[in-house]
């Protein structure tokens, strides 16, 4: 029986964006206010995923023996360190939060049985890597408030409260929605960036938080003027309006989260279940499909 154990670790560092090999314009042009010297600071949260059979002691690996390989190899040299200057690694391609998460990986994996590395930067931005060479995953999330009524326009109202329940009502309700966007590319081999962050964060704020934000969907959003604003059909159409804007800045649109409340989220994905990444980790999102 296979079984994917999670160990988490976190240090605090610092990095700068820069190549000299450009001039300072192009530097503030590509990194913006990252470039600035002697560079910014973060607590990373890393979370190391591996994957084996239990032995007899009903364990995929010591957990004490993993601590302490994860300090040996990564926490100990990362921590309170200026991570250009901490691994050689660094110098050739900048560390991001993808490249960091991938040169973990490359690091740990001639001592744990890899599956999954997951950095935080922050709580609003982390990576994924799996070991595909340079492919890696950046995820954003944001929020937005909004109203919105569950009913069907063909329907009384007493049968859409025998579906929807109070969120029938006929004045509507609201959440504040919790986003999150994941897209996949391969590394730059120098910037170590999968898309410019910037462009990533512009593309959400233009496409969703902006024209969703403060509003009652049904009435202020033209896509949901005859589709009802579940959950699931507002994640589906986030994806479609991603989906062109994320590929234009060189990436993949991967996987839209959406959280109504604490107690309901959906996931979409823009790749078929089977070749989803966390199916074949032996996780289990909700999945909806358009």
């Amino acid at each position: 029986m296979k079984c994917t154990i999670n160990r988490r670790a976190q240090f605090s560092a610092s990095h700068r964006y820069w190549l000299p090999e450009v001039s300072e314009a192009e530097n503030l042009s590509r990194f913006g206010a990252c470039t600035g010297f002697p560079g910014h600071g973060h607590n990373y949260v890393l979370f190391v995923s591996m994957l084996g059979d239990l032995d007899e002691y009903g364990m995929v690996l010591n957990l004490s023996d993993v601590k302490h390989i994860i300090k040996r190899e990564i926490t100990s040299q990362l921590d309170f360190s200026y991570l250009n200057d901490a691994w050689e690694e660094f110098q050739q391609t900048l560390p991001t939060t993808e490249n960091i998460a991938r040169v973990i990986w490359q690091r740990l994996a001639p001592h744990l049985p890899l599956v999954r590395i997951q950095l935080f930067e922050h709580p609003e931005l982390w990576a994924d890597y799996y070991g595909d060479d340079m492919q890696a995953y950046l995820t954003l999330s944001t929020h937005f408030s909004a109203a919105h009524r569950l009913a069907r326009p063909d329907l009384s109202f007493e049968e859409n409260s025998e579906i929807y329940g109070k969120c029938a009502r006929p004045n509507g309700h609201g959440h504040n929605y919790h986003l999150e966007v994941t897209i996949k590319g391969d590394i730059d081999p120098r910037t170590g960036m999968i898309a410019d962050l910037v462009d990533f964060q512009a593309a959400i704020n233009t496409c969703v938080v902006e024209p969703f934000d403060h509003t009652f969907l049904n009435k202020d959003v033209a896509y949901f003027a005859n589709v009802v604003p579940t959950a699931e059909n507002i994640a589906i159409h986030i994806r479609d309006l991603l989906q062109d804007p994320i590929r234009q800045i060189g990436a993949q649109l991967y996987k839209v989260k959406l959280i109504e409340s604490p107690n309901n989220s959906c996931e979409v994905y823009c790749v078929e279940p089977q070749e989803s990444r966390l199916l074949l980790h032996n996780q289990a999102p909700v999945l909806v499909q358009a």
